[in-house]
């Protein structure tokens, strides 16, 4: 992927968190053809290990397993980060676990689960990042969320509520951050895969169909706008939730 200068992240250093999906692998990349140094953190060591494997003859292959919302495992894993790294400037969120099920089926524990996996990871990330960023004068912190951050959906009502808690996170850290130079915006996306799959294949799919454009996204159509938004050219932008989602949130 060709970058700009002013889109350049030469000489910053990163932190990908991740707790699922299949397209930190894709962000990473993005981060790191952009010349970012980046430090993985995952749920999981396998999702670890993912990203890392995406990663390999890059130089990036440092990263940290926090398997629970807490602040000790923060701690560990900042520990390792900061083996490598004496500064902080980009966090990247990608905290979206999936959850469907009928509302009135859904259980106080099951509820929790997708509120401390989807936010609880993320505050606790975004408090860490802020304290550094904000001391240093400098930072770009992305939350990547759902569509349904703005939408709701049947048997959606536990995800779209942490997927919306998400967003108001991102709006509130932007006023009261803003004045020390420090960005926070959300990504947000729609109907991804990360296989490319034959246009035909893909409009088997209702949702498909009723996207205006007509196919699944693919984790690379997200890449050049996360580096912007990484990147010293937005400086001008933050509080927003920009949506690569090929019109979803556009259709009534």
């Amino acid at each position: 992927m060709p970058v700009l200068p002013e889109f350049s992240l030469a000489g910053r250093a990163a932190i990908l968190a991740t707790s699922g999906g299949d397209q930190a692998p894709f962000l990473a990349q993005a981060l790191a053809e952009a010349g970012a140094s980046v430090f993985t953190i995952a749920r999981t060591q396998p999702l670890l290990d993912a990203v890392l494997d995406s990663l390999s003859g890059t130089g990036n292959q440092a990263g940290a397993v926090m398997d629970s919302p807490t602040p000790q495992a923060l701690s560990n894993a900042m520990e390792i980060f900061g083996r490598v790294h004496d500064r902080l400037d980009i966090l990247v969120n990608d905290a979206r676990g999936m959850f469907a099920k009928p509302f009135t089926e859904i259980t106080l524990e099951e509820w929790d689960e997708v509120h401390s996996r989807n936010v609880k990871t993320t505050f606790l990330l975004c408090q860490e990042a802020g304290r550094r960023m904000t001391q240093q004068g400098y930072g770009r912190i992305v939350n990547v969320v759902s569509e349904l951050a703005e939408r709701g959906m049947v048997n959606g009502a536990a995800f779209s509520a942490s997927q919306a808690s998400l967003l108001s996170l991102t709006r509130s850290l932007a006023v009261e951050w803003g004045r020390f130079n420090v960005r926070v915006n959300a990504l947000g996306t729609g109907w991804f895969s990360s296989q490319d799959l034959p246009l035909e294949v893909q409009r088997q799919e209702l949702l498909v169909r009723y996207t205006p454009l007509r196919r699944l996204g693919h984790p690379r159509d997200i890449g050049p706008l996360l580096v912007y938004l990484c990147s010293e050219a937005c400086d001008y932008t933050t509080g927003q939730p920009v949506y690569v989602d090929g019109g979803l949130n556009a259709h009534p």
